[in-house]
């Protein structure tokens, strides 16, 4: 017997919780689950790296009693592209610049509001969901010089050499590579990298573009628009 469309019950998205503080941990449940969010919680690293792969986005606090946060997202990222969300009381730039560079959509720094939370965990979806949508009509592959990049595996080589980007490094050269040749202005490529709504540091962009450039053996790939922004094509 089929069963009627309006009986379907619609598909719960998975948040993985990776918190160890109970008085943090009691009331992100119950504001996660208000908004239908299925929420499974760990409170080490260990049992992060086991759960990942049944989650549809993490939140990853980084006092964790047996891993540092930062090596959690670092392995997290390295075994797959599910988003995460680092919880963080760690307030300087430089970290929060470390923890994207690792391989984090986003943070919020402690203390947050839910209402706060929830919005970045809206942004990070809709980003990603939109990211897969918007890049669907790409090429399956590309090439550029001594560049080809695969956008169905999302793989880098540069003369048969396969570069090891991160998520944001990835879709970072796919926006440059768009046009190339082309100024691609700063605020375009924040806003198709990160978010219209990006809330973070402008130097984050900075720091992805730098360590893009490094991988790709040869500053000449992206060259500086001063004031407007970059331009992507194969060194001379």
């Amino acid at each position: 017997m089929s069963i009627p469309l309006d009986h379907v019950a619609p598909v719960r998205i998975r948040v993985l919780l990776v918190e160890d503080e109970p008085t943090i941990v009691a009331p992100l449940v119950e504001a996660l689950e208000r908004e239908t969010y299925e929420v499974h919680v760990v409170g080490t690293g260990a049992a992060a790296l086991e759960a990942a792969n049944d989650a549809d986005l993490v939140l990853l606090d980084l006092g964790l009693p047996d891993m540092d946060g930062t090596d959690v997202c670092r392995s997290l990222r390295a075994q797959s592209d599910t988003p995460i969300i680092v919880l963080t009381a760690r307030g300087d730039e430089l970290d929060r610049v470390l923890l994207l560079e690792l391989g984090a959509d986003d943070y919020v720094v402690k203390p947050f509001g839910v209402r706060e939370l929830l919005a970045r965990i809206r942004a990070v979806r809709r980003r990603v969901n939109g990211g897969r949508t918007s890049k669907s009509d790409a090429p399956v592959a590309q090439t550029i010089g001594s560049l080809r990049i695969d956008h169905r595996t999302r793989r880098v080589f540069v003369d048969e050499r396969e570069l090891m980007l991160t998520p944001k490094e990835f879709d970072l050269l796919m926006t440059l590579a768009q046009d190339v040749g082309a100024v691609v202005r700063r605020q375009q490529i924040i806003e198709e990298v990160w978010d219209e709504h990006w809330w973070g540091p402008t130097k984050t962009l900075d720091v992805h573009i730098a360590s893009l450039r490094k991988k790709l053996g040869d500053p000449a790939w992206i060259s500086t628009v001063r004031g407007v922004g970059y331009r992507f094509h194969a060194p001379s």
